[in-house]
C-alpha cells in the first residue's frame, strides 16, 4: 500500500477520515480575528518547544531551467520561449562559493526536468564536487527511480524536495499537458522511493493557487501523516509557496490571503509540532518578519531562481530551446539578452521573488527580533565511529 491508496480512499470519503485529520480540518475553518490569534500563539509556542529560538537558512542553486514538461503555471515550462542554459559542474561551484561566502552552508540544487540536459551523470557530478565543502545538500529536480535515487544519497546528497504541486487530480491534469510530469501517482510516490533510497531529509508540498487551498493542505497534511507512520526513521518538512508571476500566459484562478496563509502554517504547525516549515522569498517582507517567530523552521535568503544567477555564470551560453533542440540567439533575441537588467545571468529564472533583502539583512533582523540564524546544523562526521561512542563498527 502507498500513499496513492490514502489519497484514492480521502477522494472517495470526501473528508478528514482520521483523528487527526478531522483536527487539522477544523483548524483551517473560517476564523475569527481573535481565534487567528490564538492560534498563532499556540503555534510559536509548539514552535519553540521545539525548535528553540532558531531558524534555519538555505539557499537554492539553479543548475539549468531546460525542461520538457508542459505546465501551465511555471516559467521553466517547455513551450515557453525563454532563454535557458545549463551551469557546468564549475560554474555550479563557482555559484556554491559565492554562497557560503555569504554563510550558507545549507544549498539545494534545482533543475528543471531534461533528460538531454541533466543526465548521464551530472547531478551526480555536482553533488559530489560540493560535498567536501557544503555539508547540507538537497535536490528539487525531476521524479526518479529508487536505483538513481541511491545514487545521489551516495554523491553526498541527504535531502529530497519534491512537491506534488496540487492533489487534486482534475487540477493536476489540466495544468500538466505533457511530459513525464503528467504522471500524478508517479510522482506522489517519490518521496517513498526516496526514503527507501536512504535520503534523510524529505520535504513535500502544495503550490498554492492551482485549485481551492483547504482541499490541497488537507491532502497535503494526510500524505504527511502517512510519511511519519510509515517512513518513520527521515525527518520532513512541508511548505505552501504561494503562486509568484513567471513567463508564459498563467491566469491565476485560486487565492490565498495572507491571513488565510499564516492559519494554514500555523494549523500544520499545531498538529504536526516537530515538522519542518519552509518559508521562501516568494512571500513578501512584512509578511515573512510576521511569520518567522510563529510557524517556520527553514527559511530562503537572498535568492535567484535562474541558472547562473549569483554570478553571472553561463551568460555566454544563453539560447532557445525548441522540440529539445538547442537553437542559438538571432539578433532579437540577443537584444532581450542585452537589455536584461534583472538578474546576473540574462537566463530566465522559474519566478519572480518577493523578498530582496540580503542574506545578512535577513540574519540581522532575525537577531533583532531574539531569533537565531543558523547556517550550518549538520555534518557527516556526525555519523562517524569516532563521533559516535556507541557504534558496533570496529
Amino acid at each position: 500500500m502507498s500513499f496513492v491508496d490514502c489519497i484514492n480512499q480521502l477522494d472517495e470519503q470526501g473528508g478528514p477520515n482520521t483523528p487527526l485529520l478531522q483536527k487539522f480540518w477544523s483548524l483551517l475553518s473560517p476564523k475569527t480575528p481573535a481565534e487567528l490569534e490564538a492560534i498563532a500563539q499556540q503555534s510559536q509556542t509548539l514552535t519553540r518547544q521545539n525548535f528553540g529560538r532558531t531558524l534555519r537558512l538555505f539557499a537554492p542553486i539553479y543548475l539549468s531551467n531546460e525542461c520538457v514538461n508542459n505546465c501551465a503555471y511555471c516559467g521553466f515550462s517547455r513551450d515557453n520561449a525563454i532563454l535557458r542554459t545549463t551551469l557546468t559542474v564549475a560554474q555550479v561551484v563557482a555559484e556554491a562559493k559565492h554562497l557560503q561566502g555569504q554563510g550558507f552552508r545549507n544549498l539545494l540544487l534545482v533543475a528543471g526536468e531534461h533528460p538531454k540536459f541533466v543526465s548521464n551523470g551530472y547531478l551526480e557530478e555536482c553533488l559530489e564536487a560540493l560535498r567536501e565543502e557544503v555539508p547540507t545538500l538537497g535536490i528539487e529536480v525531476g521524479p526518479m527511480e529508487r536505483p538513481e535515487y541511491e545514487r545521489m544519497v551516495d554523491s553526498g546528497c541527504e535531502g529530497l524536495i519534491v512537491y506534488q504541486e496540487t492533489y487534486d487530480r482534475v487540477a493536476y491534469q489540466k495544468y500538466h499537458t505533457a511530459g513525464p510530469k503528467k504522471n500524478f501517482d508517479w510522482r506522489l510516490e517519490c518521496p517513498e522511493r526516496g526514503y527507501d533510497a536512504g535520503f534523510r531529509r524529505i520535504g513535500i508540498g502544495a503550490l498554492i493557487g492551482l485549485t481551492d487551498w483547504r482541499y490541497d493542505c488537507l491532502r497535503l497534511a494526510a500524505h504527511l501523516e502517512y510519511l511519519y507512520r510509515t517512513c518513520w526513521k527521515a525527518s520532513f518538512s512541508i511548505a505552501l509557496p504561494r503562486l509568484r508571476d513567471a513567463a508564459g500566459d498563467f491566469a491565476q484562478e485560486h487565492t490565498l490571503t495572507d491571513a488565510e496563509f499564516v492559519q494554514a502554517l500555523c494549523a500544520f504547525r499545531i498538529c504536526f509540532p516537530q515538522v519542518g516549515i519552509i518559508l521562501s522569498t516568494r512571500e513578501p517582507e512584512p509578511l515573512r518578519n510576521a511569520l518567522f517567530p510563529l510557524a517556520p523552521t527553514m527559511i530562503s535568503a537572498g535568492s535567484q531562481t535562474e541558472p547562473g544567477g549569483y554570478t553571472g555564470q553561463a551568460a555566454d551560453d544563453v539560447h532557445l530551446t525548441v522540440r529539445g533542440r538547442r537553437v542559438e540567439l538571432d539578433d532579437e533575441t540577443e537584444a532581450i539578452r542585452d537589455c536584461s537588467q534583472s538578474c546576473a545571468t540574462p537566463a530566465t529564472g522559474q519566478f519572480s521573488i518577493s523578498d530582496d533583502r540580503t542574506p545578512s539583512e535577513i540574519a540581522r533582523h532575525l537577531q533583532k527580533i531574539g531569533l537565531e540564524p543558523v547556517w550550518k546544523d549538520w555534518d557527516t562526521s556526525i555519523l562517524s565511529p569516532q563521533a559516535n561512542p556507541l557504534s558496533l563498527t570496529p
